[in-house]
C-alpha cells in the first residue's frame, strides 16, 4: 500500500508561484512513478506532469509546460510540482497519484487527498 499526501497549496495572485509536495509512504512507494493531477469546478480530473521512480524522465501536459516544474527528493521520497506564472484557469484541487511508469499519466494506482490551489485576480 502507498500513502500519499499532498501539501503546499494555497491562494495566489495571477503571475504568482506556489510549490506543491507530495510525501509518499509505504514499503513499495519508491518505485512507483508519481503524476500530478487536477481537477477545477465543473470539470473531469486532468493530468499535469509525471515523473519516473529515477527522476530521469519528466513529462508535462501541454497546457503547463514552460511554467510548471515536477522534481522529486528521493531521500525525503517527496515529490515537488513547482509553479510559475500561475493563471486563473489553474485554479483546482490538485492531487498526487503513483502508479507504473507509462500509464501514470491515465490509471494511476494510488491518489492522495488533493490540495486546493486558487489564482486570484
Amino acid at each position: 500500500q502507498v500513502q500519499l499526501v499532498e501539501s503546499g497549496g494555497g491562494l495566489v495572485q495571477v503571475g504568482g508561484s506556489l510549490r506543491l509536495s507530495c510525501a509518499a509512504s509505504g514499503r513499495t512507494s519508491s518505485s512507483y512513478a508519481k503524476a500530478w493531477f487536477r481537477q477545477a469546478p465543473g470539470k473531469e480530473r486532468e493530468y499535469v506532469a509525471a515523473i519516473n521512480w529515477r527522476s530521469d524522465q519528466t513529462f508535462y501536459a501541454d497546457s503547463v509546460k514552460d511554467r510548471f516544474t515536477i522534481s522529486s527528493d528521493s531521500a525525503k521520497n517527496t515529490v515537488y510540482l513547482q509553479m510559475n506564472n500561475l493563471k486563473l484557469e489553474d485554479t483546482a484541487v490538485y492531487y498526487c497519484a503513483a502508479g507504473a511508469w507509462g500509464i501514470v499519466h491515465r490509471s494511476p494506482r494510488y491518489w492522495g487527498q488533493g490540495t486546493q490551489v486558487t489564482v486570484s485576480s
